[in-house]
């Protein structure tokens, strides 16, 4: 069954930027995920719901971020 209109996505990618300390450990890992301001180095997202084949990917960055910036929700 597909989630109904406004439901929230299964699987959420979301990035607090206050929390980033702009170590560019999750654009190094997942470019076509993340990616960082060039002036600040502060995380951007580039996917909020990206494809089943890169959650493991996403999962792996939210673990890695030293600054525990990066948030995976699965429903």
């Amino acid at each position: 069954m597909e989630p109904s209109a406004g439901a929230p996505a299964p699987f959420t990618v979301t990035v607090d930027p206050d929390a980033c300390c702009a170590m560019g450990r999750c654009a190094a890992t997942a470019p076509e995920l993340f990616d960082q301001d060039p002036d600040t180095g502060i995380v951007v997202l580039l996917n909020a719901t990206p494809p089943p084949e890169q959650h493991e990917t996403a999962r792996l960055c939210a673990e890695l971020c030293p600054c525990a910036a990066i948030t995976v929700t699965e429903a």
